[in-house]
């Protein structure tokens, strides 16, 4: 038999009245790549935290290598050979590259003579690894896939002989994922040990030797690559059986051409005066889902952000609901939820819940004006909890409870939730961005059918999405994006993944 690298024996761990996992055994041969799959809220992250020693077990133990070993903290698990890379990177964004990875485990009390060791030993690791970073760069400055490669070199450089990836590809480029599981397969023939969370079950079938399958805080499976399936791996997930496959569009497009939304020539440079958008002209009609194609980093995020009023551009108009607003006077996100614009953020994080808020506040959060909130000028609480209530049991939002604090959800439920307060509000216009990132199954089932409803209903969706999966699935026209411009719109029907490919790349189809 292969020797284990981790075995975890009856680990039991509740939150409350929340049973997170439920007498678990895992057990991980040495050298494998191995999956842990499940429905956001199974208990996947609760287990690799405890493992990881960010939570204590109420019950079982660890074994490492074959020896039992109390891990009480992260230091505790470092020391053992455990490493995790979170699925919200912990970097700070204005130090480089190599101070990020020496940043508590400095080799020198002299920073020049630490940063020259640890740059020696840093050049040694990408050179025997692959991953391959701009060690002097800024972090804001690079890439997610850079960062995510970052992250890695860390734990490595601290000894890691066991990775504990948390849906590490939720936000790369697909080029970006072949280039890491192109790492991770070089790290395995290395004898490194790599425990990897996700809910994409091709990348399972792909890249892993095992999957074990949670549910409900309990593994349900537990089966090497080789006997598992696709529609099998579903169907345990999630106990019913799941649409895997792409999802049967049907084009309803513009019914009425009741114009919404509408762009001219909009322009926006960032701080260091670099073009984001160029000249971008864009119309959304009611009753109709549009999708925004392109490589991460082409201004799609800048797209969302200055339709939404979060970022004011230097030249261009905006018509909202027969307003007018122009770059001397630009729309502000209160005046855009006034006029029925909502906004579900890329990141849930930054930009869509303040983590320590509990559910209900994030639930009404941006709408704790609206008269229905109100008892006179004050809040109504009440009211607000009880608005939370119907979000968190309409939305499936994982456990129902409006006092638990938002960081506590799954990041699957945390995105219902933001999902819940964007389109609880009945809104004119939606933007979307990626809605279903870090999202099991079940969940982006729930999703699509959530925004096929809202076009349905007459509403505008402007979705963008790393997914092409995704976009092909959902909208009705797609535009592509490419250095900021707008190279193509197509409709659905005319659309192929070679086709979007050849246009993200700035070609034409």
């Amino acid at each position: 038999m292969t020797a284990l690298a981790v075995h975890l024996s009856g680990i039991s761990k509740r939150f409350g009245a929340v049973a997170a996992n439920s007498d678990v055994e895992l057990r991980v041969a040495a050298g494998t790549v191995h999956a842990l799959v499940g429905e956001n809220g199974a208990g996947k992250s609760t287990l690799m935290s405890v493992l990881y020693g960010l939570y204590r077990a109420d019950a079982g133990t660890i074994s490492i290598a074959g020896e039992v070993v109390d891990i009480r903290n992260a230091d505790d698990a470092i020391a053992v050979g455990i490493g995790m890379v979170h699925q919200h990177f912990m970097l700070v964004d204005t130090l480089t590259a190599l101070d990020n990875v020496m940043l508590g485990a400095e080799p020198h009390w002299s920073l020049g003579r630490a940063q020259s060791i640890v740059r020696k030993e840093l050049i040694a690791l990408m050179e025997a690894t692959g991953l391959q970073v701009p060690l002097d760069a800024q972090v804001l400055s690079v890439s997610m896939g850079e960062r995510q490669r970052l992250e890695i070199l860390k734990a490595l450089y601290r000894g890691a002989k066991i990775l504990i990836l948390d849906e590490p590809t939720a936000v790369l480029t697909p080029q970006e994922t072949q280039t890491l599981f192109e790492v991770l397969r070089k790290l395995k023939s290395r004898g490194t040990t790599i425990l990897l969370i996700t809910h994409k079950l091709h990348e399972v079938m792909a890249l892993c030797d095992a999957v074990t399958v949670m549910r409900g805080g309990c593994v349900v499976a537990d089966l090497p690559v080789a006997q598992a399936s696709v529609e099998g791996l579903a169907l345990a997930m999630v106990g019913r059986k799941v649409n895997m496959g792409p999802v049967t569009h049907t084009q309803t497009g513009a019914s009425d051409k009741t114009l919404l939304l509408q762009t001219s020539d909009l322009n926006l440079r960032d701080s260091m005066n670099v073009s984001r958008l160029v000249s971008i002209n864009l119309d959304l009609y009611a009753g109709e889902i549009v999708g925004v194609a392109g490589v991460s980093g082409n201004g799609q995020s800048e797209l969302l952000e200055v339709l939404s009023g979060m970022q004011k551009p230097q030249k261009g108009r905006l018509t909202l609901s027969r307003q007018l607003f122009d770059s001397a006077q630009w729309l502000d996100p209160v005046k855009a939820r006034a006029l029925g614009l909502a906004h579900v953020p890329e990141d849930r994080h930054g930009r869509g819940l303040v983590m320590d808020f509990v559910a209900w506040e994030s639930a009404v959060l941006g709408y704790e004006a609206l008269p229905h909130y109100r008892s006179g000028v004050w809040m109504n609480h009440a009211a607000m909890r009880k608005a939370t209530a119907d979000f968190l049991d309409r939305f499936d939002v994982r456990p129902r409870d409006p006092e638990l604090k938002s960081h506590k959800f799954s990041g699957g439920n945390q995105q219902k939730l933001v999902l819940a307060r964007e389109l609880g509000q009945s809104p004119k216009v939606l933007l979307v961005g990626q809605p279903t990132r870090g999202v099991d199954i079940g969940a982006i089932e729930f999703i699509y059918g959530q925004l096929r409803a809202m076009r349905d209903a007459g509403c505008a969706v402007l979705l963008v999405s790393s997914e092409l999966d995704e976009i092909l699935a959902l909208a009705d026209r797609v535009v592509v994006m490419n250095l900021g411009r707008i190279t193509g719109t197509l409709d659905i029907a005319q659309c192929t993944q070679e086709k979007l490919g050849l246009m993200m790349a700035g070609g034409t189809p």
